[in-house]
């Protein structure tokens, strides 16, 4: 079901009380703006996914979904406006799809009793629930991510990437900036030298950092950009002529609008992932069967199996989980945020679940507690095929390295902890 903001209830209704009609999954979306092309695809996955759910299950335990969209424009001061303008409408979590606007939710969603999840981006010692006790990014986190990037290339270099050059090319933002700290950690040691090029909003012009890239000459390249970014990148890198397969991106740096503009020259770029790429899955034949033929789809229904297309649906499949837990662990229908919180805490994602939802392998199993609330940070990468036009998975998911990563997670959530006078929530 695609819906916009709603509208304010009749007086009478209002006088009655506020009627739980429905249960109500805010989408803080951006179809427009520098970086809609990645904020399409993701909010047309999240909303058909719910109606999905509405026209072939009757909703969620027999109570209909109501996606109330709002739109942010990627734009921070917009995010926190959309945020207020919908949380009493009876919000149950919130995807903000931006870092920025989550470091403003971030207090907000907690004294608020909504939680927040933020799958892949966001605060990253967030998984650290004693002291965001409302915050969740399973099932990884950037800080996965920057490891899954240095295992990737330790793997495919026989373990030893001592003496390489690595450069890091990045969103100058708190979203770009999320790796720097964990990457530093692991040149120091595995003994590679790491370069910053940080790329100023939105991105457009990249020629000084690649022609440093040209003179430099590193051994491998890592992207952590967005938007326009990403393909005005990989442009810049088949301009230089730089080896493809020794070029690759965060997953928000690895869709198939990031790769098209550069047409047969992409061929061979790599991205990291958390889930699955394609649409060889049982649940898009549903999406097409009840949703688009149906005349439903939030967009135009040609974005199924592209990989944002596949994040939303995926994002809101984990959001449904948890509602129907919350609502099994609380005997009701008419759940709560704050239920929802506590069912999004012990989360449970098996095969068995996936594979029952029509999601097989779509990605890794995890459970979430208390203490974890960022899953296990398992990473695969993905390649491009630009004959094909297609991504294809080469490896499996594979752990990230806590030695290095939790360590980090624990001193930043300390410092939170203590600015924020937070003594733990976890028992």
């Amino acid at each position: 079901m695609k819906m916009k903001l709603a509208t304010l209830a009749v007086t009478a209704m209002m006088a009655a009380g506020p009627v739980m009609a429905d249960l109500v999954f805010p989408s803080l979306s951006y179809r427009t703006g520098p970086y809609a092309a990645g904020g399409i695809p993701f909010a047309d996955g999240y909303a058909d996914y719910f109606t999905l759910l509405n026209e072939r299950d009757g909703g969620i335990g027999g109570v209909k979904a109501n996606v109330i969209e709002c739109e942010t424009a990627y734009n921070t001061e917009k995010g926190v406006e959309c945020y207020e303008s919908t949380k009493g409408e009876g919000a149950l979590i919130y995807q903000p799809l931006s870092t920025g606007i989550t470091y403003q939710l971030i207090p907000k969603a907690t004294v608020d009793d909504i939680p927040i999840h933020t799958m892949g981006y966001g605060r990253t010692s967030a998984a650290n629930g004693d002291v965001f006790s409302h915050i969740f990014n399973y099932p990884g986190n950037y800080w996965h991510g920057a490891s899954g990037v240095v295992n990737y290339l330790l793997e495919s270099n026989g373990g030893d990437i001592n003496g390489k050059k690595i450069a890091l090319v990045y969103h100058n933002s708190a979203y770009g900036k999320e790796p720097i700290r964990t990457l530093e950690e692991l040149s120091n040691k595995h003994g590679f030298e790491l370069s910053l090029l940080p790329v100023d909003h939105p991105g457009q012009e990249q020629k000084s950092q690649w022609l440093q890239i040209r003179r430099e000459k590193p051994d491998f390249v890592v992207m952590w950009g967005w938007g326009v970014m990403n393909q005005v990148a990989i442009q810049e890198a088949a301009n230089i002529r730089y080896p493809m397969d020794q070029f690759i991106g965060v997953w928000w740096s690895g869709a198939q609008h990031d790769v098209l503009p550069a047409g047969a020259a992409s061929d061979g770029y790599k991205a990291i992932t958390f889930h699955a790429v394609g649409d060889d899955y049982p649940v898009f034949d549903d999406i097409r069967t009840h949703v688009v033929d149906k005349g439903l789809a939030a967009g135009a229904g040609d974005q199924i199996g592209t990989v944002l297309y596949n994040r939303g649906v995926y994002a809101a499949m984990l959001a449904a989980e948890a509602a129907k837990d919350a609502q099994e662990a609380n005997g009701t229908t008419d759940i709560t945020s704050g239920m929802m919180r506590d069912a999004m805490e012990n989360l449970n994602i098996t095969e068995a679940r996936m594979a029952a939802l029509g999601m097989p392998n779509f990605g890794p199993e995890f459970q979430v507690s208390c203490e974890n609330h960022g899953g296990p940070g398992l990473v695969g990468v993905a390649q491009w095929d630009a004959s094909a036009q297609k991504w294809n998975l080469i490896s499996d998911f594979k752990p990230a390295d806590m030695d290095v990563i939790q360590p980090l997670i624990d001193e930043d959530s300390a410092a939170y902890a203590a600015e924020n006078n937070i003594e733990g929530n976890c028992s």
